[in-house]
């Protein structure tokens, strides 16, 4: 787990920290190292697990073109890659990192409570979630919508927030061999408290390590 920053540092990395290490140990379906090192994100040390979490990461994060393409090479392998909340909106600079995520951040014109509709309530990251559910969050949008190359598994309800159009919030997808999750709530630390956004978690790092 990786809450690096080069650009905006949200305050709820302690949250999303503390949540994850308390999901690990609690539920036994996973364990966690959580660093800010860069240095820590290297070919060798990464063949030794399963998931790459970009929490709340930002910016232009100073990895090498080996470590570049050791993440790639990690995921497109049958790794699992997960990205939470600004993750989409890290390292404008390396265009292949868009297309393993799946999106760039564009804005977040809403910050208030609004709803969210489960378009996908079978995959491992939303099945207890029902039809929907209501979060106060900093919804984004993307500077292109996500949809034709992802599954998309949350959209906004747009219609809670005044307004129209397909606003994708949480996806699965394939990288070679791999499997890749993104969800961009994550803003609060309110957020990460929430039973469940962790459920969402847990059953995403499931799903990503092939569990």
């Amino acid at each position: 787990m990786l809450t690096a920053t080069a650009g905006f540092r949200h305050d709820s990395i302690a949250a999303a920290r503390q949540t994850l290490t308390s999901l690990a140990s609690s539920s036994g379906a996973f364990t966690l190292t959580a660093t800010e090192d860069l240095g820590a994100i290297t070919a060798s040390t990464l063949s030794a697990y399963d998931v790459l979490f970009f929490a709340l990461t930002s910016g232009e994060l100073s990895f090498t073109a080996d470590q570049k393409a050791a993440i790639l090479a990690f995921v497109s392998r049958g790794g699992g890659f997960l990205g939470a909340h600004s993750a989409t909106d890290t390292l404008y600079d390396w265009p292949e990192y868009e297309t393993l995520i799946g999106g760039r951040f564009k804005e977040h014109p809403w910050t208030r409570a609004a709803t969210v509709v489960v378009e996908d309530g079978v995959h491992p990251a939303t099945s207890a979630l029902g039809a929907q559910f209501s979060i106060e969050e900093e919804f984004y949008t993307f500077r292109e919508n996500p949809r034709p190359r992802v599954q998309v598994l949350l959209r906004l309800d747009a219609a809670s927030v005044g307004a129209s159009g397909d606003f994708p919030l949480a996806w699965a997808k394939s990288y070679g061999s791999g499997r890749v999750y993104y969800n961009a709530l994550g803003h609060f630390p309110a957020t990460w408290q929430n039973p469940l956004f962790q459920q969402q978690l847990t059953g995403a790092i499931r799903w990503a390590s092939g569990r």
